[in-house]
């Protein structure tokens, strides 16, 4: 069906019949149409573009992956990407001039009205994940001094230029632009006209600040009930709207980035449209590091080839104390990474990290150690093997939680990305540890094993 779609959307484009075009569009639902467009050819995407309203090419663009969207900008003309930008949310144009080159984003700056070019630039220099990268500069605001009325004909007679705004919420400000409270639609309707809007507004209203953290936001609309909260500067001044579901957003991307960091895929977004040797590209930049990692990790055991040729049970367990010791050190790398994204512990904390983790890889250690020991004496007949092996995998187990708790901690001072780093480095020590362990052991009551 999908690929139905696909082929049929490519052929109305090719017939450039605008109102074909729309139509088509229209009937599909928002994931249909995203699938569909997602699998157009660059050019054929283009001329959709092209082709296309302003505001619905801005529709499409949103629902699109961000290496396509940029694609797709950096490919168009400058004067239709600005018709598109200024369609768009101002906190997602931002995101996406964001990503352009200097050159292809003053182009755009350019062919935009002057107060559009400011907010864009404006919000285009905050980083993704603060409260003024996330933000939306379209916001409803008054004077305290101004009348309900003067309020309500205002938006009245705007209705078409607030259509986008989030009108939920209208904030009320001093002369100088600062924040003092808000006000819900609801107050200004069964108020009576004369008043003024200091008079019904709540004051000292929870807000954001535009240096908040992505975090910090989230912790922030746990504590209420708001769907949108005031962005002010350090001097109170309003800046814009925050919406709950643009922090809920970016940390679902957040996520997606991380789990793509330690799944081996870097430098950025890979979908499968995407030329093949770059996807191949990226992908061998990570494997061939692993490569390397494993090659260490498998000279222990060539250094203690002759202990493992006498006593060829030592191969059945080695696999299992490998694995076990790596489930036990991304635990401790899970935690620490939510608690670093969560605020509550510094990448400087790293000695506190590790008296945490030590005392729950003894308790973890020693009972997978005994399970893991009372089977290899149960497969070799010889208690000794059950004793090498349960003694190292509970040493292996506690090393592995200490370094997965404080890889990440020493990565994050260091400013590498603890999320495509730390599952390498874990893996590569705990398997030389757990080797090193297994066959040193072994090797000292090698008489009683064979």
């Amino acid at each position: 069906m999908a690929e139905e779609t696909w082929r049929e959307l490519s052929d109305v484009i090719e017939s450039a019949e605008r109102d074909v075009l729309e139509q088509f569009l229209d009937d599909l639902t928002p994931d249909a149409r995203t699938l569909a467009v997602s699998r157009l050819s660059d050019a054929t995407r283009e001329r959709l573009l092209e082709t296309v309203d302003p505001e619905d090419a801005a529709e499409i663009l949103e629902g699109l992956p961000e290496s396509q969207v940029t694609d797709a900008f950096e490919n168009m003309s400058a004067e239709l990407a600005a018709r598109i930008v200024e369609e768009m949310p101002s906190h997602h144009a931002a995101d996406v001039v964001g990503e352009l080159s200097d050159e292809a984003a003053e182009a755009i700056f350019s062919e935009m009205s002057p107060a559009d070019a400011i907010d864009i630039r404006a919000l285009s220099r905050y980083e993704d994940d603060e409260g003024g990268g996330l933000m939306v500069s379209e916001k409803l605001s008054y004077d305290s001094t101004t009348a309900v009325g003067d309020v309500v004909a205002d938006l009245q007679g705007n209705a078409d230029r607030y259509e986008d705004f989030d009108v939920q919420y209208v904030y009320v400000t001093d002369s100088a632009g600062r924040l003092e409270g808000v006000l819900y639609l609801r107050s200004l309707l069964l108020t009576p006209p004369w008043k003024p809007i200091s008079e019904i507004m709540l004051p000292e209203p929870r807000y954001a600040t535009d240096k908040s953290t992505v975090e910090e936001l989230h912790a922030l609309f746990d504590t209420i009930s708001f769907n949108a909260v005031p962005v002010v500067d350090e001097h109170r001044h309003l800046l814009g709207v925050l919406r709950r579901s643009a922090v809920e957003e970016r940390m679902a991307e957040r996520s997606d980035r991380d789990y793509r960091l330690t799944q081996g895929i870097v430098g950025g977004e890979e979908l499968r449209t995407m030329p093949l040797m770059l996807r191949a590209r990226r992908r061998l930049s990570w494997l061939s590091v692993n490569v390397v990692l494993n090659v260490i990790a498998a000279s222990v055991i060539a250094a203690n080839e002759e202990t493992l040729s006498q006593v060829i049970a030592l191969a059945v367990f080695l696999p299992i104390l490998s694995d076990m010791s790596g489930c036990s050190g991304n635990q401790a790398v899970a935690v620490t990474m939510r608690e670093l994204s969560l605020g509550v512990v510094r990448p400087n904390e790293i000695l506190r990290t590790a008296l945490k983790e030590i005392s729950v890889g003894a308790i973890n250690g020693l009972c997978l150690g005994i399970l893991v020991g009372c089977a290899a004496w149960a497969y070799s007949g010889t208690p000794w093997l059950g004793v090498v092996i349960g003694v190292a995998l509970m040493l292996n187990t506690m090393l592995a939680v200490i370094i997965g708790g404080c890889v990440p901690l020493g990565l994050k001072r260091f400013g590498v990305d603890p999320a495509l780093a730390s599952g390498p480095l874990l893996t590569t020590v705990t398997d030389m540890c757990g080797f090193f362990l297994v066959l040193t052991f072994a090797g000292a009551v090698i008489d009683k094993l064979v």
